[in-house]
């Protein structure tokens, strides 16, 4: 099954899609997308969407350029590691959706947000679970958000060596987890996550 635009068409007007990328990694802030598609959108764009842990890194680079192109409206938003920590990943995910849903303008009709929690945003939201799969709104905020997210990480990687960002994005791989025993954590690590605390505190 690929997404389509059949939610969009449940409400009237502009709608936004809104997904976020990063609530599991051990380093790195979260990352989130709002995209309102063109309209009408184009079949060729519609082919190249889809969640966006469906496609290769090639594939999401093509995809995240066509949109773009399109005149599709795109906004961005991030929590930082420190309002990670103090907020907590939800509440962090949901203030980066809130960012990126402020970047558009003008402000869309409706909302459809990846997942089951409202961000509360100033429009009518539908949580859709699973919705990069289903939507094509949110497909491509997806997509867009994990590019960001994978190239912020990759510069991150050139100022932080070994931990092996730029291939893994601050998930806890093995080379990741290796590094961590190694050198120990940096200043883009999520303290308060099991991994990085138990470094932090082995007692």
């Amino acid at each position: 099954m690929r997404p389509g635009m059949e939610l969009e068409r449940t409400f009237h007007g502009r709608v936004a899609g809104l997904d976020e990328v990063g609530r599991g990694p051990l380093a790195g802030p979260v990352v989130a997308c709002a995209v309102v598609l063109p309209d009408p959108l184009p079949v060729a764009l519609a082919a190249l969407l889809d969640d966006s842990k469906k496609l290769s890194a090639d594939r999401r680079v093509t995809a995240g350029r066509a949109l773009r192109d399109s005149g599709a409206q795109i906004g961005l938003g991030a929590a930082s590691v420190g309002e990670i920590m103090r907020l907590n990943i939800l509440q962090a995910s949901l203030l980066a959706m809130r960012r990126a849903f402020a970047r558009l303008d003008p402000v869309p009709d409706a909302a459809l947000v990846d997942g089951n929690r409202d961000p509360a945003l100033p429009c009518p939201v539908r949580c859709v679970v699973g919705g990069d799969g289903i939507s094509l709104s949110i497909a491509a905020a997806s997509i867009i958000a994990k590019i960001t997210r994978d190239g912020l990480m990759t510069r991150l990687a050139a100022r932080h060596p070994g931990y092996g960002w730029a291939a893994n994005a601050g998930y806890g791989t093995p080379l990741h987890m290796a590094a961590l025993r190694k050198m120990g954590p940096c200043v883009h690590h999520r303290a308060g996550f099991a991994p990085i605390r138990a470094l932090l505190s082995p007692d």
